[in-house]
Formats: C-alpha cells, sequence, structure tokens
C-alpha cells in the first residue's frame, strides 16, 4: 500500500469530545452563552469557508464521491469505486471525497492510480477519524455545512455509492440544490442498483405518488453498476456544459457590444 501523506494540507487539531464545534453551534445555549459566543462563531464559521475557499480555487474539474467509511476492502463495492475513479482521473477530473476510510478511501486510491489530483474534505467528529493515506490535498473541517458547500463548489457531479445517513444527507442536499435549480449542469449518480432500488421504488411510489416531488426531479437521478458508465455520464455533462457556457460568454459579449438605440 502507498503510504504517501497528504500534501498541502489544513488541518484543525481535533478537540475533546465535549467541545466539538458543530456540537457547541447547534446544541441549545443558554440565554447568557448565547450572548457571549455566538457572534464571535460566526467569525470562525467565515474564516473557515475562507481557507477551503483559497485552498481548493484552482481545483477544476472535479467529481465528488461518497459512500460509507465502513466499506472493506473485500467489499464489490470497495472495487468499483476504487475503478471509477481511476476512469475518471484518466479522463482528467480531480477526486474529492470525505477524506476517511471505506469508499471514500477507495476513490482517493482511484485518484492516485490515475495519478489525479486526490482530494480529501474530512471533517471534525467526537470519534477520530484520520486522512486516508491516498489524499494528496487535505482539509478537516469543523461544520458540516461548511464541508458541504465545499463539495457542491468544486463538483461537477456526485457520485453517490452505499452508505448511510451521512452518504444520504450529501444525496439529498445535491438533489433538493438541482430540484430548486441553485445548481445547473450537475449529473447525481447512484451506483449499486441493488443497493438503491428500493429507495428509488418508494420515491416514485410514495413521494411522487403524493405530488411532493416531480416526474423530472427522478429522473435526473442516474443509476448504474459500471464505472464505465458512470465516466461516459460524467464526460458527457461536462462537455455539454462547456459548450453552454462558451455559448453564454459569447452571447452576453454581443449584448455588451451592440450599443442600445437612443431613439
Amino acid at each position: 500500500m502507498d503510504e504517501k501523506q497528504p500534501q498541502g494540507t489544513i488541518h484543525i487539531p481535533p478537540k475533546p469530545r465535549a467541545s466539538l464545534e458543530d456540537r457547541k453551534l447547534l446544541d441549545r445555549p443558554s440565554r447568557h452563552e448565547m450572548l457571549q459566543s455566538d457572534s464571535w462563531r460566526v467569525l470562525r464559521i467565515t474564516s473557515e469557508f475562507v481557507a477551503g475557499f483559497d485552498h481548493l480555487a484552482d481545483v477544476y474539474p472535479a467529481v465528488s464521491i461518497f459512500g460509507s467509511a465502513r466499506t472493506q476492502l473485500a467489499d464489490r463495492y470497495y472495487g468499483a469505486a476504487v475503478d471509477t475513479a481511476e476512469l475518471l482521473g484518466k479522463a482528467g477530473f480531480a477526486i474529492i471525497t470525505g477524506g476517511g476510510p471505506g469508499i471514500m478511501e477507495a476513490a482517493n486510491r482511484g485518484a492516485r492510480k490515475a495519478g489525479a489530483l486526490s482530494i480529501g474534505c474530512n471533517i471534525e467528529l467526537p470519534f477520530e477519524q484520520q486522512v486516508n493515506p491516498f489524499v494528496d490535498k487535505a482539509m478537516t473541517f469543523r461544520y458540516f455545512f461548511v464541508r458541504k458547500t465545499m463539495f457542491i463548489k468544486y463538483s461537477e457531479a456526485f457520485i453517490t455509492f452505499p452508505g448511510g445517513f451521512g452518504t444520504l444527507d450529501e444525496l439529498m442536499g445535491a438533489l433538493t440544490l438541482i430540484q430548486t435549480k441553485k445548481i445547473t449542469n450537475f449529473p447525481v449518480i447512484l451506483f449499486g442498483r441493488d443497493y438503491w432500488g428500493g429507495m428509488l421504488t418508494w420515491l416514485r411510489e410514495r413521494v411522487l405518488g403524493a405530488n411532493n416531488i416531480a416526474v423530472e426531479d427522478i429522473d435526473s437521478i442516474h443509476v448504474v453498476d459500471e464505472p464505465e458508465a458512470v465516466r461516459d455520464i460524467v464526460v458527457e455533462f461536462h462537455d455539454r456544459a462547456l459548450i453552454t457556457n462558451a455559448d453564454e460568454g459569447e452571447r452576453m459579449t454581443e449584448e455588451h457590444l451592440v450599443a442600445p438605440r437612443s431613439d
């Protein structure tokens, strides 16, 4: 195993369980604590956004790969994540993960095999989660919402392997942003029909059936079983976005060149 240590790392040292910043922010404080600490905490949150933006500003193009931290090396999805990241890396994409073990490690391993930039956005947890040894560019965040912003801002696709609550949170967050038109040209890919099939059936029969989402919300989700299919979807979306953005830029330039008539 390649034990190369992460380069260009910005690491926020772990804190005792009782002083985790997420918990201090989200737990209901006393009136005195609220007046004394919340205003200063906003500055800390802002600084974490700034550090993330500075650290990842030159990352392009990139995709985010999510999945369970509990997935073992022998699991078929671990191997599939390695292969998927390797194919995407060879296609020119940097790979962004949560930086931990399991599927995250597999994706960073695949990026390393392809010689692509391998990024880990780790999170401070009550239990220590080390950055896996296949990460080249690492950050450790205090706040989940700051970390999730980095995943969205610097990715052109979400590839979601089997996982638990954290994976579902990231998946549903991306789908909500797509549904509300907060992001565009952004494919969401679920890897593993056996794993995700039941959820998609529930979405169609229950959520869509209750008119709580639209057909296009379901149809926008890609479900695949092969790493090659992931690569093809991401590359197609990327190429299409380049054409769309070029057309929009050209149209805006033409509008600026045409002076408005005064009569």
